[in-house]
């Protein structure tokens, strides 16, 4: 065994024989592509291949036979490993004794598909009502804290200066690049500033009648050409579609045209998306090593797809700063706007700043991914709720037919369609996006409750966990848009005291937060206007992990015209209130 790295965090390099019984401890998990190189915080490794070699003897050979052993009754092979692995792995990698004060989630392999590609939030849930709000995740050499309590996700969350993106950023910089989302320090002060004002009132205004409305036109006659055909529809599919449509115009531009057509540069937003997502949920970052991402298809694809997309925007931006350039443009009031290019893009070219090309580009990317992804699974999972809650649905129906009277919806109608809002709402409580945030403390810090984090610590907010606790929330797993004030103020950190963090909160905050609530608004009141949408019977609703929460197989739904007798009948029977 060898130490490699220099000054920043040590690398172990297994020897052969250690690194073949490392292979006999991963081999038996799920097809996952590994690294035989184990990120420590620690400087000090001295015996750590002597007792990582013997931890790996206890957990792969308990089982003295050469053979593996037999299938269970069900047909599923038993592995060598020890069922208790996972939790051995955090006092193996730890040194010295752990005086944090934290305790340990005991993960046993069943839990193993979930934590590795499926719904990784879920083993958390079950973790943390066995364990405690916070507690402590071995993940092979790499342990985590995981927060599952307000009051400590807020201490996180606004000690902006003791926590970085660490893993987020890790995951993420092969298509972010130095873009603001995972940007760190001085750097993402100065784009935040300067990206932030783009999203002033008159731009969403603009985007509201110009963008939102035109795009979910373009949805409504896309499922009427399919009514009658007899075929479902995967609900999950269309909303991905639609709202890459919308972040195209509304930051670049840029017609996608993905709801009635495919390209290279549409195939290619969707391979590095998926790309992000298996990495954020990869056990150990195999894509770290050079050699591997010139030959595994997988990250060879992965780097085609994000020269596609960055050319394409890098041509954008030229041609936008060569207009800007022309006419002289500049921006002059807190709410500038270009009539015939109302894009962010164009906002921030128009703004003069002295920033670089490749700088820009890599800020455009941050709001096309985030953007992109979040209000596609609000909407999935907003819809897939309405349609198993009849009486939510009519009465949302009611208030669309109340406040629009037939017409598209307009910025002004947005306080109005306030049961829409809370639907969403509690949507987006349910089925938060993301899941889980995850930072690494910058030094030593103690959380609410007296537990000590450590320089380097990785920590994952678990917006899952606080927003299905029973500690926090009555009735936390029904769906009820009722339970957030109709008449009070729109649910957000602050006034719930980190109760209900969906878009994050403190510092690092979603810049986009108003713009994906409109956007999820206008597209949910345009359909549920028009249409009427149907589960298809007996499908299995799975959910994996990704950015966000996705289905594991589609979210299939019938559609047809929509039918007022059926609501006018309900609500003169009073259901609707």
């Amino acid at each position: 065994m060898t130490m490699a790295g220099g000054s920043g965090p040590r690398q172990l390099v297994l020897s052969d024989s250690a690194q073949q019984q490392q292979q006999l401890l991963l081999g038996r998990l799920p097809h996952q592509a590994f690294s035989t190189h184990l990120s420590f915080s620690s400087s000090s490794c001295l015996d750590a291949n002597a007792r990582f070699t013997q931890s790996l003897h206890i957990c792969c050979c308990k089982n003295s036979s050469s053979e593996p052993p037999p299938p269970d009754k069900s047909g599923a092979g038993k592995s060598w490993v020890s069922p208790d692995w996972l939790t051995s792995l955090t006092s193996t990698f730890r040194f010295g004794e752990d005086t944090s004060g934290i305790p340990v989630a005991t993960a046993k392999l069943d839990d193993v598909q979930d934590l590795l590609g499926g719904a990784l939030f879920l083993p958390l849930f079950h973790w943390m009502l066995a364990t405690g709000s916070v507690y402590r995740l071995a993940a092979g050499p790499r342990n985590f804290v995981v927060i599952g309590d307000p009051a400590a996700a807020k201490h996180v969350l606004k000690n902006y200066g003791k926590y970085a993106k660490g893993l987020v950023s890790e995951v993420s910089e092969f298509l972010f690049g130095s873009g603001f989302a995972i940007a760190e320090g001085k750097l993402w002060t100065i784009r935040r500033r300067a990206v932030l004002p783009s999203l002033h009132r008159r731009y969403l205004s603009t985007m509201v009648d110009r963008v939102f409305c035109t795009c979910t036109e373009r949805l409504l006659e896309k499922l009427r050409r399919g009514i009658g055909k007899g075929s479902a529809v995967n609900m999950e599919e269309q909303f991905s579609q639609l709202t890459l449509d919308v972040i195209g115009l509304s930051v670049f531009n840029y017609n996608f045209d993905a709801l009635t057509s495919d390209s290279p540069v549409i195939q290619a937003v969707y391979t590095a998306l998926k790309e992000a997502e298996s990495r954020s949920t990869d056990i150990l970052p195999y894509w770290q090593i050079p050699i591997l991402c010139k030959i595994v298809p997988r990250q060879v694809k992965a780097a085609q797809a994000v020269t596609i997309i960055q050319e394409t925007v890098e041509e954008l931006v030229a041609k936008c700063k060569a207009m800007v350039e022309a006419e002289g443009e500049k921006v002059n009031t807190d709410e500038y706007i270009n009539e015939a290019d109302p894009s962010i893009l164009r906002f921030l070219l128009a703004s003069r700043e002295e920033v670089s090309s490749t700088q820009l580009r890599d800020d455009l990317l941050s709001m096309l991914v985030a953007g992109h992804e979040t209000t596609a699974s609000v909407l999935t999972w907003t819809l897939y709720l309405l349609t198993k809650n009849k009486q939510a649905y009519l009465k949302a129906q009611e208030e669309i037919d109340r406040v629009l009277k037939g017409r598209n919806p307009q910025f002004s109608d947005m306080k109005e369609l306030k049961y829409v809002t809370r639907c969403i709402n509690e949507s987006m409580r349910l089925y938060p996006h993301p899941p889980v945030l995850i930072r690494r403390a910058q030094e030593p810090d103690v959380l609410p409750g007296g537990y000590k984090l450590e320089t380097g610590q990785d920590v994952m907010i678990s917006v899952y966990n606080i927003h299905h606790s029973p500690q926090v929330w009555e009735r936390a797993e029904d769906f009820l848009p009722e339970r957030f004030d109709l008449d009070g103020p729109v649910p957000n950190e602050s006034n719930t005291d980190f109760r209900y963090i969906p878009f994050s909160g403190g510092p690092r905050k979603c810049v986009g937060d108003q713009f994906a609530m409109l956007e999820a608004i206008v597209a949910l009141a345009m359909l549920l206007q028009h249409l009427d949408f149907d589960l298809v019977p007996d499908q299995t609703i799975g959910m994996t992990t990704g950015a966000t929460i996705h289905t594991t197989t589609g979210l299939y739904m019938t559609v047809r015209e929509r039918q007022k007798a059926a609501m006018e009948e309900v609500a003169a029977e009073g259901v609707l209130v």
